[in-house]
């Protein structure tokens, strides 16, 4: 089924490359031109729709993307110059890592760019829909138009937590200059979107809705919303994130799988912890860096261990600091980190031995930190891998859920904590159970500058609910989400790691709006503490 859903999005992309706002020419010689094109089943259905999911994948995953922005800033990984190897890049990771980007990086300019093709790709197909010039039958057009409308508002959740203030866009036919809105008016639009179509939206969790928005990718989302509240709004809203997350847990679709690597096989696209999915297929999916972690991570010798087609390229490890906050039991730690002695797939070893050392961010040997090993490498793959990207898990439901709980002085967090670590630790489940009063003590991370060049010991024990962000870091790494999670407990901007000095400055848990935005729209104006 995986294949079948990116051919049709790719098919899409392809059926509607060459619109533009309001002329359509006839002049596709085979493609379907949306005044001539009804869809009529649902397979159609799918088929139209799927062109406006297509910059998820893009704006996530691919070079210097959105969980770039997450995770290189944040304290779980670094992206250190590489003797012989390279990745020095103009100092681009570097700055990340210390949080001195600027207006002109292009981490900063991709995922604003990437995810407003989201949002304009949603605001073309509904604009087509509304005026007719693709015909859809009335009680499909609701249903299609209430799926878009969520599906953009999932974009502006990444752009609300990026950015803050940002244009709300939602004429295709507008060709004005879009004004800025506040932080507050973007999550207040992005509730509001949602909780409008909730009700229209389809229950089915698989199927042609699998990688879609359904009703339970909206809780999901919903429940996203209402976490970060008391940061992007202002305001917490514990409860409703608690109601959202019941929402999904009470429809009995979703499950923990036994084994949390079977969420991240190359063929997961049938697991029941999967809310929502970006799927992929290295046939199908021809962006180069379109989902390259084993590229991204593994030295070169590694493409003997696995028979890439490709090299590896040696770049991004964990910081020692947070592999050593792992309880040495945890399995997570063992299936979701490439350590040690390397070998080819005969048997023969390799001259890499992956190390818990680092020396900084400006210095690193190629056997230096552990590697990203949470998604499978298939044997053979190409630079591309064919895993679906686990945008929204159950477990993300149940440790929200936890947090939110915890966060408004309510029992029952140790046990939907303890129920998602009772499986990194099978072989001693007393390891795993964790109580509430547990939750509220400080984090195990070992805070502070902790490279060759500076030592400095912060620790974590002053972190409210830091043992809490703990479990988040052990649970999520490499999934592109720890930047956010940073923020929402204060650590963010306020504690030092690696070769990261702390800023002690918030301004910075937002990205500046990119310059070459802000040189095409004067309507727009800088986020505080970055220089127009």
């Amino acid at each position: 089924m995986k294949t079948k859903y990116i051919f049709l999005a790719i098919s899409t992309i392809m059926l509607f490359s060459t619109f533009s706002c309001t002329e359509l020419v006839d002049d596709s010689y085979g493609s379907v031109i949306s005044e001539n094109y009804t869809p009529s089943t649902e397979t159609d259905i799918s088929a139209l729709v799927n062109a406006a999911y297509i910059p998820w994948r893009k704006t996530m995953l691919l070079w210097n993307g959105v969980v770039r922005a997450q995770e290189l800033p944040a304290d779980q990984d670094v992206l250190p110059a590489r003797t012989g190897i390279g990745w020095v890049d103009g100092y681009v990771y570097k700055r990340m890592h210390e949080h001195t980007w600027t207006s002109s990086d292009d981490g900063v300019l991709q995922p604003w760019s990437r995810t407003f093709e989201g949002v304009n790709t949603c605001n073309r197909i509904i604009y087509q829909i509304e005026t007719g010039k693709i015909a859809v039958e009335d009680e499909r057009k609701t249903a299609l138009l209430a799926e878009l409308k969520v599906l953009r508002a999932s974009y502006y959740y990444i752009l609300v937590d990026l950015y803050g203030n940002v244009p709300i866009v939602t004429d295709f036919s507008d060709t004005s200059l879009p004004k800025q809105a506040t932080r507050a008016e973007v999550f207040d639009f992005i509730v509001k979107e949602i909780k409008d179509n909730i009700g229209i939206l389809s229950e089915t969790p698989r199927g042609l809705y699998y990688g879609r928005i359904n009703k339970w990718v909206a809780n999901t989302l919903l429940a996203k919303m209402y976490l970060n509240a008391q940061v992007w709004r202002g305001q917490a809203m514990w409860a409703e994130c608690i109601t959202a997350c019941d929402n999904v847990i009470n429809s009995g679709h979703y499950s923990l799988e036994a084994n949390q690597k079977n969420v991240f096989i190359t063929e997961n696209e049938n697991s029941n912890e999967i809310i929502f999915a970006l799927p992929f297929d290295e046939k199908y999916v021809k962006d180069w860096n379109a989902f390259d972690f084993h590229m991204y991570t593994l030295a070169s010798e590694n493409q003997k261990t696995y028979q890439f087609t490709n090299s590896p390229w040696g770049g991004v490890c964990a910081t020692p600091q947070f592999i050593n906050s792992y309880n040495p039991n945890d399995a997570r730690l063992k299936e979701n980190f490439i350590a040690g002695q390397q070998y080819a797939i005969t048997g023969e070893p390799l001259s890499i031995n992956y190390t818990n050392a680092v020396p900084s961010i400006d210095e690193s040997d190629k056997d230096d930190g552990l590697r990203w090993g949470k998604f499978e490498y298939a044997i053979g793959a190409t630079n591309r891998l064919s895993n679906d990207w686990p945008m929204f898990r159950y477990a993300d439901i149940l440790l929200m859920k936890a947090e939110a709980l915890l966060r408004s002085g309510q029992p029952g967090a140790g046990t939907l904590v303890t129920e998602v670590r009772a499986r990194a630790f099978t072989s001693n489940p007393a390891l795993a159970v964790v109580t509430d009063a547990q939750l509220m003590l400080g984090s195990n991370y070992d805070y502070g500058r902790r490279d060759k060049n500076s030592q400095t010991f912060e620790g974590g024990a002053d972190i409210v609910m830091g043992r809490f962000l703990d479990e988040l870091g052990w649970e999520f790494t490499q999934e592109g989400r720890r930047r956010q999670d940073l923020i929402r407990f204060g650590v963010f901007s306020t504690k030092s790691w690696f070769s990261h000095n702390a800023t002690k400055n918030s301004d910075f848990n937002l990205f500046p709006i990119p310059n070459n935005v802000l040189l095409t729209n004067s309507n727009l104006d800088q986020n505080p503490g970055y220089i127009k």
